[in-house]
């Protein structure tokens, strides 16, 4: 056989029909153009619906392509099959009206057995018909020197996807041989069409000569088409792994060099294509995302929460979790991007082009994801572990919406994650959490500070209030201008008083209390009568519709309408608030001077204790430049640089240089605060009075909240002081475990041990390897039989389920016996493996119903394959149960 990579398997397809009078049509892009009945381009015929319906006639009617396509309707199998991909290539020769039958099935087999192309063993291809179309077998029979015997007639062979064209088809299978069968040669499955793995379907023509009218359920029924076409499909992938000798479509040169690169970041695994493992599907699910993510991206598609930007959300999450899975930290697949390019430079050059732009939309989207992945898979593995330790099969909806809604976890991935673990999800109950939230949501929206119920006294509410707040923090002898409150019949209205023990809404003739506005939290403080007394606490201020401040307070003595009082505001608060809205102002410039680009405000909040601000950025904000601007913000607060205001009209604030927050309305007249000659700024909030009174400045975290936003919450004073010594704190601790004389040595100790911890396990995993190997000849010497089935059980001394499966992979080599079923105590809980030898599944014992059957008497559950499954369970005393009910099962089977 021919050894050709995937480009000359391509480009052979493209030259032989071009050779024939077709059309070379380029790859279109993965986004239909003008069809909303698609998401993706999903097929080679796709982008060729409007020749087929008869819409548009072609120049030229005979066609061909390479057609890329993206499905995700099976997305949870790829990785886990030979032949599963969301991005793959569809090669197809297409008539649309021109030839049918007698011409394309004959090109079909020169193609494939012509040495001068792809030259193919005629003794190994086989294909299937419909059996009432015997034209198409005839023509096969006669027109081709096809191997006698070589033909099926398959039922199945109608392609008919609802209303329009359709018709009988023909398939093509390559045999790949004995060392490629899994069932055997008995088995009623074991034919080209049939559900096994040595016979590879490589091709399917179909003749598309009848009309599916509405209505119609018998395709004998269908009348013929006016003008008949063919379309055939070859997927580029698996004809690649027949002349690649590729165990799986994986195994080639269009995963390979990804998969190899992948290797080259995981510090544990390696991939084997000569068998399945968990790792192994996981280089495969990171090698197949990445493509679909780099084209997607590439052709336009961004990730988003709906739609097509969801798809390539999804992927890049699975993706990321799959890296993790092989001990990947940080982001990494930015580094595929490139390969991906290379690999496929012959035919689209314009993924390498695209690069760097790609490179970035993936960068930022995998630095989004990773910013609350790692909470959200301690949280998943806990909720897992402790659903197991309680005997469940099911993760709660709660859990899995707080993944959701916290951690950014979609619900497929929990849904994913948790059938490996051999769990499933209360969905009922996910979407009733999500129903509670949105409920919950719309009632803040409705009266949290909106003071909706009363907004019809409010709108009426004429009185004056002065703001003294930017000068004052106490004023005396207040009047109150206004009570708020219900009346005897419970109606929203303005009172003449307030007793004790109520809370009622009151506005002053003048107030010191700032109301929050901007993402700054409003001032709390004290109303005291004339006598010193507290007669109320303030707990939130608002600003009404006619733009007084508000007051909640909590009543403690009896007031009066008219009531003159002393207002005071609760200066630690306030000074903390105040520091911290100072320091929003500073780090809104810094992120400009460092930053740059495309950095605007998009939010913030300014709490006592610590700032939040958010801006427009596309990506992360690397640790580096985050140390700069800390460098910058203490430099500044060094300089003790005075914070000063103005009001003037908003034109001459503009020619001072003032920063307008980015979507804010202003009036005709601004407030301009000024910190020294750092940064000029349109506000209406406190600050500090020198730069000094910050005191420090520490970031916390950086993350981003949604696409395109990042956000920083930082710390000031005492605070920042706080984290220092708590990080200082945490790294004395590291440098007291690693015995580092100074902290600074910690990290040099800490790779030591990483990298002696590293040669212990190899070291570990050697002599277990070893000991498995040996405890296999004895236990495989222990043949059990019941009711004619032979199987072995045996409790092992390893410290993994990996020990359990390298028995497994030993027993498979000659299967001395039809079912093997392992067990290790692991830390008090239970690890089982079931496989079956092929003579077992014939025989229709099946692994994974097998160890569900078993699994209950170690307090567990799982599933998985005929041919191998596992579990886990907590009851390592029911192992010895577990062992008798395989009897049973097999006595029963």
């Amino acid at each position: 056989m021919k050894e050709l990579t995937s480009a000359e398997v391509r480009q052979m397809f493209l030259d032989f029909f071009a050779s024939k009078g077709h059309e070379i049509v380029p790859s279109k892009n993965l986004i239909p153009q003008e069809d909303p009945t698609l998401l993706w381009i999903n097929s080679g015929v796709a982008t060729l619906k409007k020749y087929f319906d008869g819409t548009v006639v072609p120049e030229n009617p005979r066609i061909t392509n390479a057609q890329k396509a993206i499905r995700t309707n099976d997305i949870e199998n790829v990785g886990k099959t030979a032949r599963h991909h969301t991005l793959f290539e569809m090669m197809g020769n297409f008539s649309i009206g021109d030839y049918f039958k007698a011409e394309v099935i004959p090109w079909a087999w020169e193609l494939l057995t012509s040495p001068e192309w792809y030259g193919l063993d005629k003794e190994l291809l086989y294909v299937t018909v419909y059996p009432k179309d015997q034209e198409a077998k005839k023509i096969w029979e006669e027109k081709t020197d096809l191997p006698a015997g070589h033909i099926y007639e398959v039922e199945d062979n109608f392609w008919d996807i609802g209303e329009g064209p359709s018709g009988p088809d023909s398939e093509i299978f390559f045999d790949r041989g004995p060392a490629f069968q899994d069932l055997p040669d008995g088995d009623p499955e074991m034919y080209p069409g049939g559900e096994n793995e040595r016979y590879l379907e490589i091709w399917n023509i179909v003749f598309s000569q009848f009309n599916h009218l509405p209505g119609l359920t018998d395709n004998a029924q269908y009348p013929e088409l006016p003008h008949k076409n063919i379309d055939t499909g070859m997927g580029l992938e698996r004809v690649v792994s027949v002349f690649q000798n590729g165990r799986t479509n994986f195994d080639t040169d269009l995963f390979l060099p990804i998969i190899h690169a992948t290797e080259a970041l995981s510090p544990n695994f390696k991939y084997d294509g000569t068998k399945d493992s968990d790792s192994n599907t996981s280089f495969k699910v990171i090698a197949d995302h990445i493509r679909a993510i780099t084209f997607a991206i590439g052709d336009g598609a961004m990730p988003s929460n709906e739609g097509r930007g969801y798809v390539i959300r999804r992927l890049l999450r699975r993706a990321v979790l799959h890296g993790q899975k092989l001990g990947i930290q940080g982001e990494f697949l930015t580094q595929l991007v490139p390969i991906v390019g290379d690999i496929m430079k012959s035919y689209y050059p314009e993924v390498l082009a695209n690069t760097a732009r790609i490179q970035k939309t993936v960068a930022a989207e995998e630095k989004r994801f990773n910013a609350t992945l790692a909470g959200g898979l301690t949280l998943l593995n806990d909720v897992i572990a402790t659903a197991k330790a309680e005997g469940q099969s099911q993760i709660a909806g709660q859990d899995a919406f707080k993944l959701s809604d916290t951690y950014g976890f979609p619900l497929e991935l929990t849904q994913e994650q948790a059938a490996e673990a051999g769990l499933t999800v209360d969905v009922t109950g996910f979407n009733d959490a999500l129903q509670a939230q949105r409920t919950r949501a719309r009632a803040a929206r409705s009266n949290d500070k909106s003071m909706g119920v009363q907004n019809a006294v409010l709108t009426d509410l004429k009185v004056a209030s002065q703001y003294l707040g930017w000068s004052e923090t106490t004023v005396d002898g207040a009047e109150i201008v206004a009570i708020i409150g219900q009346d005897a019949d419970g109606v929203d209205a303005l009172l003449d008083q307030a007793v004790a023990g109520q809370q009622r809404q009151l506005v002053f003739d003048q107030t010191p209390f700032y109301a929050e506005m901007g993402g700054q939290v409003p001032d709390f403080g004290t109303v005291l009568n004339k006598q010193g007394d507290i007669v109320a606490e303030v707990i939130d201020v608002q600003t009404a519709p006619n733009g007084q401040h508000v007051h909640t307070v909590n009543i403690l003595s009896d007031i009066q309408l008219s009531q003159h009082v002393d207002l005071r505001v609760d200066m630690a608060r306030h000074t903390a608030v105040s520091r911290n809205h100072t320091a929003t102002h500073m780090l809104d410039q810094a992120l400009r001077n460092v930053v740059g680009g495309d950095v605007h405000q998009a939010g913030s909040l300014v709490e006592p204790d610590y700032l939040r601000f958010d801006f427009t950025h596309d990506g992360p904000v690397s640790p580096e430049v985050l140390d700069t601007i800390e460098t910058i913000m203490n430099e500044e607060i060094a300089k003790n640089a005075p914070i000063s205001w103005v009001e003037t009209d908003i034109e001459s604030a503009k020619q001072m240089g003032a920063v307008a927050v980015f979507g804010e309305k202003y009036g005709d007249v601004v407030r301009v605060v000024s910190i020294g000659d750092f940064n000029k700024e349109f506000d209406g909030g406190t600050h500090a009075n020198t730069t000094a009174e910050l005191g420090l400045f520490k970031v916390v975290s950086e993350s981003g909240i949604g696409a395109g936003v990042r956000r920083i919450e930082a710390v000031t004073g005492l605070n920042a002081l706080a984290q220092y010594k708590a990080e200082e704190n945490a790294l004395k601790t590291i440098a007291s475990q690693v015995k580092a004389q100074k902290i600074t040595d910690a990290p040099a100790k800490v790779a030591d041990l990483q990298a002696e911890l590293k040669a212990t396990q190899r070291t570990l995993e050697s002599v277990e390897a070893k000991l498995a190997n040996a405890a296999a000849d004895e236990v495989f010497n222990d043949v059990k039989t019941s009711h004619g089935h032979t199987y072995i059980v045996a409790q092992l001394p390893v410290s993994g389920m990996d020990g359990l499966r390298q028995v497994a992979d030993n027993w498979k080599a000659n299967y001395p016996s039809e079912v093997l079923v392992l067990a290790a105590d692991i830390a008090g809980k239970v690890s089982l493996i079931v496989a079956a030898s092929p003579e077992a599944n014939a025989a229709g014992i099946k692994a994974g119903d097998l160890i569900k059957a078993i699994a209950p008497h170690v307090g567990g559950g799982g599933g998985g394959r005929p041919d191998m499954a596992q579990a886990g369970g907590k009851k390592p005393a029911g192992i010895p149960d577990a062992f008798a009910a395989v009897a049973e099962f097999l006595a029963e089977s």
